[in-house]
């Protein structure tokens, strides 16, 4: 088994979730500015017991046993946690997203609200993004964004993300971004 993943973004570091991170990660999910913006992310705490077990969790080890080509790796999901003082602040991922034209390996994030506006969603996303195009063979990486929401366009922009186009998602009009490992500084 590959060690666990652990990425030092500055002020907060992307690490694999555990099991302790279960009840912090429902209370960001149970949030209306998180789960406004995030399809699916309303859930009960045994729902989302039951998904860190038995998906989120296993998704990882599959995710780390398919690097660095990435064949069927699935999602990898990571939690945001404040360096200064182990909290677990919000969650930044990657995943294949069905609704994209290939390749579709997309990442995603979300953070507290009362974590907001202080760049750590800017700095987990670089973190990832660095990581993806450091130790796999992705060569292409993609986000979206609803168009409503301005924070989250603004994070992907300052990521170095080019808008594609937009995309009608589930009757929800996403902008739809694309970077390439070529143009990852």
């Amino acid at each position: 088994m590959k060690e666990e993943i652990m990425i030092d973004c500055g002020e907060v570091i992307l690490r694999e979730y555990c099991m302790e991170d279960v009840k912090a990660l429902h209370e960001i999910t149970s949030q209306p500015e998180v789960y406004e913006f995030i399809q699916g992310a309303q859930a009960t705490l045994e729902q989302r017991v039951n998904w860190m077990k038995n998906y989120e969790i296993p998704a990882n080890k599959k995710f780390k046993s398919s690097m660095p080509e990435l064949k069927n790796a699935g999602f990898l999901n990571l939690g945001i946690i404040l360096k200064e003082t182990g909290e677990f602040i919000g969650f930044c991922n990657t995943g294949i997203k069905d609704e994209l034209p290939e390749p579709n390996r997309e990442i995603g994030y979300a953070i507290s609200k009362h974590w907001r506006n202080k760049g750590y969603s800017t700095l987990a996303a670089k973190g990832l993004i660095g990581f993806l195009f450091e130790k796999t063979a992705l060569e292409t990486l993609n986000a979206v964004a609803l168009t409503s929401n301005a924070s989250s366009n603004k994070v992907l922009q300052k990521c170095g993300f080019k808008l594609a186009g937009e995309i009608k998602i589930d009757g929800e009009q996403f902008s739809h971004y694309i970077m390439r490992k070529k143009d990852w500084a």
